[in-house]
């Protein structure tokens, strides 16, 4: 218990931490299943919902290369499965992303990459110097809560307007003016079928234990239905339907990788990635990439220690790697590794699987690929976020007393209605102080000796 104790307090550079945990680790042990292989198939698109509509954003308006992105984002995949031994997402920075699409004029390439390296370096410091694993041992845990139920919630939120509305991934607002048709390959009853196909097969979500009061076959029947791979179900059919959409697609794939190159950025690409992508970015990584997935990684995976300092030391090395490159900034989300644990992603190895793909895909497909993607039924992407969404939102569940959770509602309204998780953890931060203030002893005999005196001198 002392060693783990350590782990999370003591900084990287003050001694041998590559050493001791690389040579300790079993990359094998991390990549066991450890539930059924479909099962972890399964898990492994579970984030799918938010990396490709972001995805597909930055290569239609910024002409970011999909093929380095799925090249470098496989790596990603494969080696936090290995080193991390659960699903830990790789997902697109989002404000890099919003920002980047709605700026006008859309931000450049290097400027996306200039915006990564500067949020890369600024967590690999955090991480290295113990700063990120002393923020994380003494932010207070509802305000970690109502973060995590802001953001589900927006997922959830965004998610409905994926499978109600049109949507153009050119712009960040939805357009709302325009309803999904009913019918059709991409219309609301196919969305509202894959749902109703989903929650047939996995419920809310809960895992199937052995329970000597429960009938026998019922337990076989859940356990059977679990084993279902149903996320992947229903993400193959997404996948079959951009054929049979436009059958032209097969006629625009062009095979074999892109190449890959250095990206040279100058310094006015530094200042404006800096000043518009890193600074609106650097809050959310710290909070939802870092603080809020070690939060629900002891939530879901309690013997699995997941420190603050390696999640943040593992997003700073991805993103100064691969964004020299072009490709997309990536960091570690809650919601993701909420959406892989929903559909059945229990170790290394789902996300592992998902980097297999990704690599297949950007060696043969390259960066034609987006063709394909471009055909995606939006429909089923906005199922998939959704039950990412709640699943990420229900682990404010724990919240037992009043307090905690006046503080935990606080901070997620004023995160949603402010659109800056940044705001609602400072609102939240506040209000859990003045509770604290207001139960001091200091306080309850300034505010006694003052009631006393006005007894005295009416």
């Amino acid at each position: 218990m002392a060693e783990r104790t350590s782990d999370r307090t003591t900084p990287l550079l003050r001694r041998n931490w590559w050493r001791s945990h690389l040579s300790a680790h079993t990359f094998t042990g991390s990549l066991r299943l450890k539930t059924s292989l479909l099962s972890e198939l399964g898990g492994s698109v579970g984030d799918l919902g938010t990396y490709i509509p972001i995805v597909l954003a930055l290569t239609l308006v910024s002409n970011l290369d999909l093929s380095t992105t799925l090249i470098f984002t496989a790596f990603y995949n494969i080696i936090t499965g290995a080193i991390f031994g659960i699903p830990m997402p790789v997902q697109p920075m989002k404000s890099i992303a919003a920002v980047a699409v709605s700026e006008i004029p859309h931000l450049t390439v290097p400027q996306i990459a200039a915006a990564g390296i500067t949020t890369a370096g600024t967590l690999l410091f955090l991480g290295v110097t113990g700063l990120m694993s002393f923020f994380y041992r003494f932010i207070p845990l509802p305000v970690v809560r109502g973060v995590q139920l802001s953001q589900g919630l927006a997922f959830a939120f965004s998610a409905i307007k994926y499978i109600r509305y049109n949507q153009d991934f050119t712009s960040t607002k939805a357009t709302a003016t325009s309803p999904r048709s009913w019918f059709g390959l991409d219309g609301v009853i196919l969305a509202l079928t894959c749902v109703s196909f989903l929650i047939l097969v996995t419920g809310s979500g809960e895992v199937v234990e052995d329970d000597e009061d429960e009938d026998g076959s019922d337990r076989r029947r859940l356990r059977t239905l679990s084993a279902i791979p149903a996320a992947l179900i229903v993400f193959l059919l997404g996948l079959i339907l951009c054929f049979v959409r436009d059958p032209s697609i097969i006629h625009d794939i062009k095979f074999g990788p892109s190449k890959i190159h250095i990206l040279n950025i100058t310094w006015e690409d530094w200042k404006s990635g800096f000043l518009l992508g890193a600074i609106p970015q650097i809050p959310l990584s710290v909070l939802n990439s870092v603080i809020a997935v070690c939060k629900l990684s002891a939530d879901l995976f309690p013997e699995k220690e997941v420190s603050a300092t390696r999640v943040s030391v593992s997003v700073g090395l991805m993103n100064l790697v691969g964004c020299w490159f072009g490709a997309m900034p990536c960091c570690h989300g809650a919601g993701g590794l909420a959406g892989q644990y929903r559909f059945g992603g229990r170790s290394g190895a789902s996300v592992a699987f998902l980097g297999l793909g990704k690599l297949v895909l950007g060696l043969v497909f390259g960066s034609s690929f987006v063709r394909i993607l471009s055909q995606f039924p939006i429909g089923i992407l906005g199922v998939l976020l959704l039950f990412a969404g709640i699943e990420l939102a229900m682990a404010s569940r724990d919240m037992n007393s009043k307090e905690e959770s006046f503080v935990m509602l606080v901070c997620a309204a004023v995160s949603l209605t402010g659109s800056s998780a940044a705001l609602g953890f400072g609102c939240g931060i506040v209000l859990f102080l003045l509770l604290k203030l207001r139960e001091l002893d200091c306080f309850h005999s300034c505010f006694g000796r003052s009631n006393a005196e006005t007894s005295l001198n009416p």
